[in-house]
């Protein structure tokens, strides 16, 4: 169980990064939502060649290799709760890093996201 821990812990964080990085450099791009045909086939080639969307993209990738190393040995009904652990990393860094506000609502939902990984991690038998 101690294996399947510490790789999800560098899954997660892999991800978390990932999905950090993907969202900072999407807000550099622009709001898609706003954008006419051809603004989104720009915004579309700079994502290419940006770099956070770039090294955001190889995180995501780390983390799924990560993921299927654990899928090999771990049950999915205890691996997969783990990948809940990247919401309260993202709470967490979103807050510093994008300057995202997290409200005492979000905050009272990742307490609780948290409280379900640990019951389900001790459920495992470790």
């Amino acid at each position: 169980m101690l294996k399947t821990v510490i790789v999800m812990l560098l899954a997660v964080t892999a991800g978390t990064i990932g999905d950090l990085l993907l969202a900072s450099g999407m807000k550099e791009l622009g709001d898609l939502s706003t954008m006419n045909l051809k603004g989104i086939l720009n915004a579309a080639l700079q994502a290419l060649t940006t770099p956070k969307l770039i090294f955001g993209t190889c995180m995501l990738a780390v983390f799924f290799f990560l993921w299927l190393a654990v899928l090999s040995w771990e049950d999915l009904t205890v691996a997969l709760p783990m990948q809940a652990l990247n919401y309260i990393l993202v709470a967490f860094l979103s807050q510093y890093f994008l300057h995202e506000t997290v409200t005492p609502m979000r905050w009272a939902g990742t307490v609780l996201v948290a409280i379900g990984v640990m019951l389900i991690t001790r459920s495992s038998g470790a």
